[in-house]
């Protein structure tokens, strides 16, 4: 697949929700440090996860626009490796397991004129809501590199380092993926005030990371906090916000902290959160993918595609 087919569409491709939330709160599974790789351990969780991933390309077929399919693979890095009880031959079984189920899905729906990415998913070696430890690019190299590495060799499309914290660590994910010449998205998260958890404004976040990098993400993101929490960041019409080419947010107003603490899920209001998508696309002009996060599901993210229709990028 040409990545940079996929990049040019005038039509933001779908992805989906919030897996493991969907999975913890709506589904009843335990998932060891919202692990979601285990779920293909087992008949019933990869029936689940596939009947999951089902909904959202129903949504994708009906709209006429392509999906980003991610593999389930948040917490299979070297960074959570000792906490799950993993060995890195295990965590590598794992990541390789993950891109084969999300190939056998697409297998099935490709034949229906879908155009479908397969995207690794790597997330932070830490807490995804707050930095425990602020690594540098180089330290972050050494973590994600093992993760990359076996994406590039099961076949992914591209990798997504999804709720990064600090810019260090999104920088040496970049360059896990430029050693190998993988296509790589950089996703950051916001607190409340529109600051990534380390403080940093996320233009500063993206200037740092491109600097490091020699701008080498094809685009960077934003997930895992409401629109209202990022919205002012992103109506200055500053050069970076041209860099921002997806959005994951939450429907939930909670705080990384409140959700954190939650012991209900806060799945917020579709509708709302479609509409706020549509102004977020108004002030992103380089918008390609659009999703949901934590509390989401296939409810939002038919809102959402209602309301992001087709448009020419800048």
């Amino acid at each position: 697949m040409r990545i940079d087919k996929f990049l040019t569409t005038d039509s933001p491709y779908l992805t989906d929700g919030g897996l493991e939330t969907f999975m913890v709160f709506d589904k009843g599974f335990e998932l060891p440090c919202f692990s979601s790789h285990v779920l293909l351990e087992t008949e019933t969780g990869r029936a689940e996860l596939r009947a999951y991933f089902e909904r959202f390309l129903a949504l994708a077929a009906q709209s006429q626009r392509g999906f980003v399919l991610d593999t389930a693979t948040w917490r299979s890095n070297s960074g959570w490796g000792p906490q799950l009880g993993l060995s890195e031959s295990e965590l590598r079984h794992a990541n390789a397991a993950a891109v084969a189920f999300a190939k056998d899905i697409r297998s099935n729906h490709e034949s229906k004129g879908l155009s479908i990415p397969i995207n690794g998913i790597v997330g932070p070696a830490g807490d995804g809501y707050k930095p425990d430890a602020m690594l540098s690019a180089g330290a972050a190299l050494r973590i994600h590199t093992p993760q990359v590495r076996t994406f590039a060799q099961a076949g992914v499309d591209m990798v997504s380092a999804m709720t990064m914290t600090h810019a260090g660590e999104a920088a040496g994910i970049a360059a896990a993926a430029r050693e190998i010449d993988m296509p790589v998205s950089i996703s950051f998260t916001v607190e409340t005030d529109g600051r990534l958890p380390s403080g940093q404004t996320l233009g500063a976040a993206i200037a740092e990371v491109d600097g490091e990098t020699n701008a080498y993400p094809i685009y960077y993101m934003i997930n895992c906090a409401h629109p209202d929490h990022f919205r002012d960041a992103v109506t200055g019409g500053e050069d970076w916000t041209k860099r921002v080419g997806g959005i994951r947010a939450n429907a939930s107003r909670m705080s990384h902290a409140e959700l954190d603490a939650a012991e209900a899920l806060d799945p917020g209001n579709p509708v709302e959160l479609g509409e706020l998508y549509s102004e977020l696309m108004r002030l992103l002009p380089n918008i390609r993918v659009v999703g949901g996060c934590c509390g989401t599901d296939h409810r939002h993210v038919d809102c959402i595609s209602l309301r992001t229709g087709h448009k020419q990028a800048a």
